[in-house]
């Protein structure tokens, strides 16, 4: 019984398949040349204030001129909606008010990002769709209120 019971350690075979894994991904990683969001520069970017309404909908504002321009009534843009509120609680947590705007920013590199300058957080709004990015770029070009 002595004799059958060899040392025989961990099939190589399965260490090298890893190895030439990672080598393949890694080498495809720094030959695909991906920009890093700090080697994008900003198209078109918009600072938003919003503000809650007593009816339930959120007035939108340029928060460079103050100007209102856009209307999100109660029931509809879920999507808008969702984002700032993880945004606002996030800045509750930190205990940052809303003074500060919220950057849009439409990237060369075909993102479209939800900046929130108080907290550093950033959401990438283009991994959610297209219809949700739509959303977004319609309050990066609107020009005035639509009610």
């Amino acid at each position: 019984m002595a004799s059958q019971a060899r040392d025989r350690g961990f099939p190589s075979a399965p260490l090298f398949g890893v190895a030439a894994l990672l080598a393949v991904t890694i080498g495809i990683a720094l030959i695909g040349g991906a920009r890093t969001p700090e080697a994008a520069s900003a198209l078109r970017q918009r600072q938003l204030v919003f503000e809650d309404r007593a009816d339930g909908a959120v007035t939108v504002r340029d928060a460079t001129d103050e100007t209102a321009f856009a209307v999100l009534d109660p029931g509809t843009n879920g999507f808008i909606r969702a984002a700032l509120r993880g945004m606002a609680r996030e800045r509750l947590r930190e205990a940052h008010g809303p003074e500060i705007p919220f950057r849009l920013v439409a990237w060369d590199d075909g993102r479209l990002t939800l900046d929130d300058p108080a907290t550093g957080r950033r959401i990438d709004i283009k991994a959610f769709g297209h219809t949700q990015a739509e959303a977004f770029i319609r309050l990066l070009t609107e020009e005035r209120a639509t009610r």
